[in-house]
Order: C-alpha cells, then sequence, then structure tokens
C-alpha cells in the first residue's frame, strides 16, 4: 500500500447516456436508456434521469420500458463512444505513462509513475485538473477517486459519482471499509455474498474479525486469504499499461438449481446479451464464443466454438451459445452458467449469414422508436421493400436532410421516419416526418460534442 493517494480510478459517468444526451440537446435532463432494442435486449447504460425508475444496466430492455415508459431508448452508437474514449484516453497519458484501461469509460492512472503527484495535495490537484480537461474536451463529467491501492481508488470512484472526486487518505482505510457490505469487495458476488451471510459475516469488519483461517475454511485458500487481505485493504496490483484483455464472460450462479431446460435456455441468452454489452464497452469483438456450464454436482463443463471472423453482434453470440448448450446434459440441475467471448480483436467481421437469418426470422413490420412522439404502429403485413428499408433508420442515429441539416432518427414505421434536427450546441430542434426513401435524406457521422472536436464514424 502507497503512503500517499497516487492511484487514480477516473469513471465517466453513465458514458453512452450521457454522450447522448450531450450531442441531442432535445434530450438533456430527460431519462436515456441506451441498448438492444430487440424484444431480448439489454441495458448498457440508462441515464441518471432514468435510473431514478429504477432502470440499470444488464436490465432486460422490456423490463426498462415498463419502469420508465417515457423515456427514450436509443441503439449503441460504438464509433461515437470510441471516438470520445479516445479523447480521454489521450487525457490520462498526458498525466502517466501508466494508464490502464478497463472499458471505454473507465481506467487506473498510476500518478507517480507520471511524476504529477507525490502526496494528497498534489494528487487532489492533478484529478481536479483531469475532471476540467475532459468537461472542456468531450463536454462530458467523469468521477475521480484516488487512494493508495487500485481497490480503494475505484471504491472512492463510485463515491464520488456523478461528477465529483473522493480522495482516501492512506491509513483511513479500516475506518472506511469496517461498516461497508462485504459486496464492496472485488471478487464478492451474489453467490460468495450469500455464502459470507449465512456464516453471519454481512460487513468488511465482520470479514476482518473472522479472521483468515475461517475464511480460508469457508472460501478455499486463495479466495479466502486474499478477501482478507482487501478488508485490511491491502492490494498490491500495480497499474498495468496497455491492458490486454484475453477474453470477455459473464457468469451468473443460481440460488437454487436449475432444472427446465427452456429456463437454462433463456438464462443463457440473457448471458450472451450482457457479454456482447460488456464486449462492445471494451471496444473489442471476439471469434471464439465458450459456455460454461457448472452442473448439481459441481461439475464444470466448457464448451467452445469458433467463428469465422469476430463478431460483436449479440444475435451471433446468442445463437452460437444455445447452439453450444444443446452439446450439454443439464440433466440433475444447474448450478452456474457462463458465457465469454474470446479470440477478441479491435475490429469486427459481421456473419451476414448469420446476420440475414436473423433478419428473415424477426417479426414482420416491427418498429423500435426514441421518445413518446416517434411511436407509430405497426402494420402485420409480410415484411415488404420498404419495411426492409426502414430497419436502416435506427433509433438515435445520426442523419442529414439536403435542405434542414444534421439530425437523428426518432423512430421510424409504416414507411416513414421521423427525424429531429438538432446540433450538439444548438437548442432542441424541431421533428419532420419523411419517406423512408426520401433522396434528400442520408446516413451521417455524428458530429463533435465540443466544437473543434474529433468527429467519429459510427
Amino acid at each position: 500500500m502507497r503512503a500517499a493517494p497516487t492511484i487514480l480510478h477516473l469513471d465517466m459517468d453513465a458514458f453512452f447516456a450521457a454522450a447522448e444526451q450531450a450531442s441531442k440537446p432535445s434530450l438533456r435532463g430527460k431519462p436515456v436508456v441506451v441498448g438492444g432494442l430487440g424484444p431480448r435486449g439489454v441495458v448498457a447504460t440508462a441515464s441518471y434521469e432514468a435510473r431514478r425508475f429504477g432502470v440499470h444496466s444488464a436490465m432486460p430492455m422490456g423490463q426498462a420500458r415498463r419502469l420508465a415508459p417515457n423515456a427514450a431508448y436509443l441503439v449503441p452508437r460504438f464509433g461515437f463512444y470510441r471516438a470520445i474514449s479516445g479523447q480521454v484516453m489521450e487525457l490520462l497519458g498526458r498525466l502517466s505513462p501508466l494508464v490502464e484501461p478497463l472499458s471505454l469509460d473507465e481506467a487506473f492512472v498510476d500518478l507517480e509513475a507520471g511524476g504529477v503527484a507525490d502526496d494528497s495535495a498534489s494528487a487532489r490537484a492533478a484529478g481536479e485538473r483531469l475532471r476540467r480537461d475532459i468537461l472542456a474536451v468531450t463536454g462530458l463529467t467523469g468521477s475521480v477517486g484516488l487512494a493508495g491501492t487500485k481497490m480503494l481508488a475505484k471504491i472512492a470512484s463510485e463515491e464520488a459519482k456523478p461528477d465529483g472526486l473522493v480522495l482516501i487518505e492512506p491509513g483511513t482505510e479500516r475506518e472506511l471499509l469496517g461498516p461497508r457490505s462485504v459486496r464492496i469487495i472485488p471478487g464478492v458476488g451474489p453467490a460468495t455474498g450469500e455464502h459470507l451471510r449465512r456464516a453471519g459475516i454481512t460487513t468488511v469488519a465482520d470479514i476482518v474479525e473472522a479472521g483468515e483461517d475461517e475464511l480460508v475454511r469457508l472460501l478455499g485458500r486463495a479466495h479466502g486469504a486474499g478477501l482478507h487481505r482487501m478488508a485490511l485493504g491491502h492490494d498490491d496490483r500495480p497499474v498495468v499499461a496497455e491492458r490486454d484483455a484475453k477474453s470477455v464472460s459473464v457468469e451468473d450462479t443460481f440460488d437454487v438449481d436449475l432444472h427446465d431446460r427452456l429456463r437454462i435456455r433463456l438464462e443463457v441468452e440473457r448471458l450472451a446479451e450482457r457479454c456482447v454489452a460488456r464486449l462492445r464497452g471494451s471496444g473489442h469483438s471476439g471469434r471464439t464464443i465458450v459456455l460454461k456450464v457448472r452442473r448439481y454436482d459441481f461439475s464444470t463443463l466448457t464448451r467452445s466454438e469458433t467463428l469465422r471472423g469476430p463478431t460483436d453482434d449479440p444475435v451471433v453470440v446468442r445463437e452460437a451459445a444455445t447452439r453450444l448448450l444443446d452439446l450439454v446434459d443439464t440433466t440433475g440441475g444447474v448450478r452456474l452458467l457462463g458465457v465469454g467471448v474470446s479470440g477478441l480483436a479491435d475490429y469486427t467481421q459481421e456473419d451476414l449469414f448469420a446476420q440475414a437469418e436473423h433478419e428473415s426470422a424477426a417479426e414482420p413490420g416491427a418498429v423500435e422508436a426514441a421518445g413518446a412522439d416517434a411511436v407509430v404502429e405497426a402494420p402485420a403485413a409480410p415484411a415488404s421493400a420498404t419495411e426492409t428499408a426502414e430497419r436502416r433508420w435506427a433509433p438515435g442515429h445520426d442523419v442529414r436532410h439536403a435542405v434542414y441539416g444534421p439530425g437523428w432518427v426518432q423512430g421510424s414505421g409504416v414507411g416513414r421516419v421521423t427525424v429531429r434536427f438538432e446540433e450538439p450546441g444548438s437548442a432542441p430542434g424541431r421533428v419532420r416526418t419523411f419517406a423512408v426513401d426520401d433522396p434528400e435524406l442520408a446516413a451521417s457521422d455524428p458530429l463533435p460534442l465540443v466544437e473543434g472536436g474529433a468527429g467519429a464514424a459510427a
């Protein structure tokens, strides 16, 4: 543990949703939800306004719509987010050569290695300067945590949200952590938390009081000893520059073993959606889909399938994961399910055959809209050429009209597309509706959030 709080953790505030609000003046201060808008889509990010209704990341989109029916629901623009992330990471690189990105909107920085901080005062000054620079360059806010370890710096940034800075002075760790839930410690998920609760351990202070031997008995040597060290505030993990992720995965442990095959399949599909959200958030795609199944007797099986090229398409990953499930005997029950993607790349080669199959299986005339004034009834007729054209007008995506200039799609349906014409620095714009094949309307690159800033191709 360092004697000075020179490890910085930056976490951008509701990043995807905040970027959408900044680029769309009519959505500022309103609930915005970004994610997959299909029937099996999940929330990638919810604005703070949407979170007041109970919407949160990884929630099924259908549940989010029930909680916040009047929110704006947008599909992600990952190219746009990557461009903003690049600006933020460049600012972090000016502070230190040791920057460890965790995703597009989150990173650790070793301020001591950059020579910009060696005590609390200089660390705080560097953190405040960073927050000002991010706002000036991107128009967005980020929360900063400063501490002597990575674990505590991340906890501090959570405390700082939204748009704040929290510094944890070395020596105060146990006082800070003691009353907190065990879930605040990295690696303590729902299953471990429940296991500890049954043993009467619910706070970090309880972990310390239980002692290392008892934790080892409960959780095993590696997990128990590591948990005890972190509860004492000890975390020796260094900041590693150019962190190279090998895979992205998510998994869930169930309180009661799953026996119903349909329920198991639905859980695998949901995990696949969450995995893709995390994959995209890290700015990657991948070639190999991995399914993990831990059965009732604690035996663990893994199955994998390697695609022809890297993908970040949720349909492709979901279908591959369910194919792998067909190869696994779940008789007797399932305790844990996981879906992962490995063989990561920073580009995507679309699986056109899988994509075409998905589109042909989609419900004819399905409509997705952003905002109540853009909802349209879709016909229950077979898909026509016009309806096929509508699919390219995704809610939230950028367009440009030959007469009205730049805008974004609010919704489409019944051969029409509704566009709100506004720019990041403008007042809320007017809404107009066009035929989906209007020759004067075309897809466009996003405009920069700050005048003079770098744009991005979505």
